[in-house]
């Protein structure tokens, strides 16, 4: 039995308490005739007595007293007033940015009088399960059962402008027959303070991995001249497309492709396995860079380290060859074909 349900005794309940310890009943005795639990009249008792014993005054004084000084009932509170106005708009078939509008209108002045729409659904969703919340769902334009989340599944971050989605991707990609065609993403440090960029070439597994300056790593002008410096350290051929996901740092990827001629395609929102590679590699890099630490006190000798031990290590897919060994293939391919190589 909480606090909340023997602060709900009546002036008649503690009258009857009162005039049961009187008459010399127990606690039992008295929670029976009342039909609640006998801790709720101890609680009661010890909560509301007075040095001269419980009387039914005294306690209700101190009850009335302890509920004017409590936590403030929230505005929508199904006995007040604005509750009923709200349900009244309702039932016309009022919308609740209507509703919010209109009372922050009529009452400019006047917080208690208002309150706005998100408060408004909540209230009316988290009514308890009964005839009242089917008839103010009812109300609602788009009457479902459980509140939809205001995304509907959009990404809810900024926009990139002029973006190409990787739909229209050239097929070669897909393929894995020719490289230079590389995958991107950030690894974060402890509360996002710090991150490391990731970059990994699809044909032959490389990993690259970009130190990004600090404080505030993620943004778009830091990660454009870091990846900008990183992957011009490429051959010019092994430089073809780079699959980014839609994150806010790739807002500068037109200048991306005008630095390094790699065009930038972008993952469907919430589509991990669209740079499969790049998720992968990244599982292996947190054995070098756990979760919740620090990343900015990397070198980009340091991180140029582990990634040579990554791109060392033999790989089933590439038929346990290192990616080392397969990109140092590819190069001498195009360098015996003629293809420019600088």
């Amino acid at each position: 039995m909480t606090e909340r349900t023997y602060e709900q005794l009546s002036e008649m309940e503690r009258y009857a308490i009162a005039l049961g310890l009187q008459q010399g009943q127990s606690q039992s005795a008295i929670a029976r005739a009342l039909g609640r639990s006998k801790s709720t009249i101890s609680r009661e008792c010890k909560r509301n007595g007075g040095a001269q014993g419980y009387t039914s005054k005294y306690a209700q004084q101190r009850s009335d007293r302890r509920r004017r000084f409590a936590r403030p009932l929230p505005k929508l509170h199904r006995d007040g007033s604005l509750f009923s106005l709200v349900c009244e708009h309702l039932r016309q078939h009022w919308s609740p940015q209507q509703i919010a509008q209109h009372l922050k209108k009529q009452h400019p002045d006047d917080r208690s009088r208002s309150v706005s729409h998100e408060s408004i659904y909540t209230c009316i969703y988290a009514q308890p399960r009964g005839e009242l919340k089917k008839e103010l769902v009812s109300c609602l334009r788009m009457a479902h059962a459980k509140r939809w989340p205001r995304s509907k599944g959009k990404d809810r971050r900024g926009e990139i402008q002029d973006l190409m989605s990787i739909h229209v991707r050239p097929p070669e990609v897909e393929d894995r027959q020719l490289p230079g065609h590389w995958e991107g993403d950030l690894i974060k440090g402890a509360a996002n303070a710090s991150a490391i960029g990731t970059l990994v070439e699809r044909t032959t597994r490389l990993v690259l991995l970009v130190k990004l300056p600090h404080p505030n790593p993620a943004t778009a002008a830091h990660v454009l001249q870091a990846f900008s410096d990183k992957l011009n350290g490429i051959a010019s051929p092994m430089r073809k497309t780079l699959t980014y996901d839609r994150g806010s740092e790739m807002a500068e990827h037109a200048k991306l492709s005008q630095n390094t001629g790699m065009k930038v395609y972008f993952c469907d929102p919430h589509s991990p396995w669209q740079r499969g590679s790049n998720e992968n590699t990244n599982g292996l890099l947190r054995q070098y860079f756990p979760k919740g630490t620090d990343l900015s006190g990397y070198t980009q000798e340091q991180l140029d380290a582990v990634a040579d031990e990554l791109n060392g290590r033999p790989r089933m897919t590439l038929g346990y060859r290192t990616p080392l060994e397969v990109y140092a293939q590819h190069l001498q391919l195009l360098t015996q074909r003629g293809d420019s190589v600088h």
